[in-house]
């Protein structure tokens, strides 16, 4: 959410923090959606256990524990499912970057997912402009 302008503003107000990342899945979703891939979310947490929510055909949404950073988490994810699915992995950290390939993921940035979302984003309109 840093790396895109327009949710980095929202970001910065506490008040307003939960509307960057309704934002951000809202973008995620449509770029599932249109893509068939399946989308996991990692956002640091504030609690004393990481939380996981599944919306139907939709996002899974992972919040680390507080103890734990999103990185983190995306490290583990990678270190142990990377070998058995195929996995990219969006973070604009270099060392979590050199970690994840390492675990065999592939890694793509804020600034490229934020193309591939816009992507799928105009994919979306042209599809509900032919059905018209």
């Amino acid at each position: 959410m840093h790396a895109w302008p327009e949710l980095k503003r929202e970001q910065r107000n506490a008040s307003r923090r939960h509307l960057a990342r309704l934002e951000l899945m809202k973008r995620l979703r449509t770029y599932q959606d249109m893509s068939g891939k399946q989308v996991v979310v990692v956002f640091d947490g504030t609690h004393s256990q990481r939380s996981e929510e599944r919306e139907p055909e939709g996002l899974q949404v992972i919040y680390a524990e507080a103890a734990t950073t999103a990185d983190m988490l995306l490290e583990r994810l990678a270190n142990r499912y990377a070998k058995l699915h195929p996995m990219q992995v969006v973070s604009a950290d270099g060392m979590v970057r050199e970690t994840i390939l390492a675990c065999g993921a592939d890694w793509t940035s804020p600034e490229m997912l934020k193309t591939m979302c816009e992507d799928a984003e105009r994919a979306l309109g042209e599809a509900i402009r032919k059905r018209r």
